[in-house]
């Protein structure tokens, strides 16, 4: 971390030093936001574990708010890769957890992994007893390493630029860290993993892995290997397909909120595989589960009626009542988001559907969204809850964009309103 921050400091002194020289005075954004950058960051990061890599697949998914998308697709590569752990490392965590005579529950254990991202890596086995499992392994000290990350994290972004000078980021990070806290307990996955079993058991539409309790602990998660591709094999997919997996997944989403109470809160695009002889979407890593109370539901359904009647003044109190916007928010920047919500709210509510694939809409609401990032008045930070929801909303808005889907999102908020 110490290696990186002073590699990024470096690269910005030299970039503001071109800007001075070429008569620009340069802001902290222009120095450090840069593509030599972007290609450290994703090439630290990945060798990283935990909350920051975490960090930097954060950065890669809500590009629209930070990141150019020129910056945004040198981080893509942190949504599914990550460093291995050496074969000996992988062997002693094996050991730790099942026993020096760990191999004898195996007929074949694949030692190179299928997956790897911030938390842990993924490998294929086949037990004696004939089960096709997919075995998830977390990288050692994960639990021990994820306070002093968000705290160099912090520092970080600090010394970037990133942040308005005297925000506070404690109460974000705390909830964090909480968060990535209960990620890191596999046997608290597991159950989130059993518990979206049977709230999906007769939809047609999803598959989600059984568990295996006699091998999971909670550094290692045992699940069935479901055969499925990567979602990246749906750009060249017939429309109806892209159409009909945005549509799913987004309707996914408002089920979780508004019916099971509980929410899967991490957008990562490798979470979401796919299945094209069975038309099925595979769901996977419950580890980031966040449970909606029925007060967050509810004020969540309060913007969904004055969405679809374009009631401006219901709008802007339910997003008060979310905690989107506050009384801190100076009054130019209240009306700039109430624009840009109006401006988003009758295309993409309009009867024949919303078409992702024009991106206009898209690129409009991202300038002016990056113009509201740089406003360093706005010192407000939304509930971590409400964050949460956010967080998913924003993956699945750029998942459908990347499908370049159709979706009829009038017909899910009248669903539910």
């Amino acid at each position: 971390m110490g290696g990186l921050a002073s590699g990024l400091i470096g690269s910005a002194a030299a970039t503001g030093a071109r800007h001075l020289l070429q008569g620009r005075r340069p802001s902290p954004g222009d120095m450090f936001l840069t593509p030599s950058n972007a290609q450290r960051l994703t090439r630290e990061l990945s060798q990283m574990r935990g909350a920051a890599m975490k960090m930097g697949q954060l950065l890669s998914l809500e590009a629209g708010d930070i990141l150019s998308p020129e910056l945004a697709a040198l981080l893509q590569p942190l949504q599914s890769q990550a460093h291995f752990m050496p074969p000996a490392q992988l062997k002693k965590v094996l050991e730790a957890a099942w026993g020096a005579d760990f191999t004898k529950h195996f007929k074949r254990f694949d030692v190179r992994p299928i997956a790897a991202a911030s938390i842990g890596q993924v490998h294929r086995a086949q037990t004696r007893d004939g089960r096709d499992l997919a075995i998830k392994i977390q990288y050692p000290g994960i639990r021990d390493s994820i306070d002093s990350d968000l705290r160099n994290l912090s520092s970080l972004m600090r010394v970037s630029g990133l942040v308005p000078k005297g925000l506070d980021l404690k109460p974000l990070l705390e909830d964090a860290g909480r968060q990535l806290h209960e990620e890191a307990d596999y046997l608290q996955e597991a159950g989130n993993l059993e518990r979206f079993g049977d709230l999906l058991d007769t939809d047609q539409h999803f598959v989600v892995p059984s568990v295996h309790m006699d091998l999971s602990t909670p550094d290692i998660l045992a699940m069935d290997f479901i055969p499925s591709q990567s979602l990246d094999t749906l750009d060249t997919a017939d429309q109806a397909t892209r159409d009909h997996v945005a549509y799913q997944l987004i309707a996914l989403m408002m089920r979780e909120v508004f019916e099971f109470g509980r929410i899967q809160s991490d957008p990562n695009f490798a979470n979401f595989r796919w299945q094209p002889d069975a038309e099925k979407i595979v769901l996977l890593d419950f580890g980031a589960t966040h449970v909606i109370d029925t007060d967050l539901s509810a004020r969540s359904r309060a913007i969904l009626q004055p969405a679809l009647d374009d009631d401006h003044a219901g709008i802007e109190r339910a997003l008060t009542d979310l905690g989107l916007l506050s009384a801190t928010i100076p009054e130019k920047t209240r009306v700039e988001i109430l624009d840009m919500v109006a401006t988003a709210n009758g295309p993409m509510l309009e009867a024949a559907g919303f078409d992702f694939g024009d991106t206009s809409l898209v690129a409009d609401l991202r300038d002016r969204g990056m113009a509201l990032g740089r406003d360093r008045s706005i010192q407000h930070i939304p509930p971590t809850d409400v964050l949460y929801l956010q967080r998913k909303a924003a993956g699945l808005f750029l998942l459908a964009t990347r499908l370049r889907a159709k979706v009829n999102l009038r017909e899910l908020f009248l669903r539910h309103a």
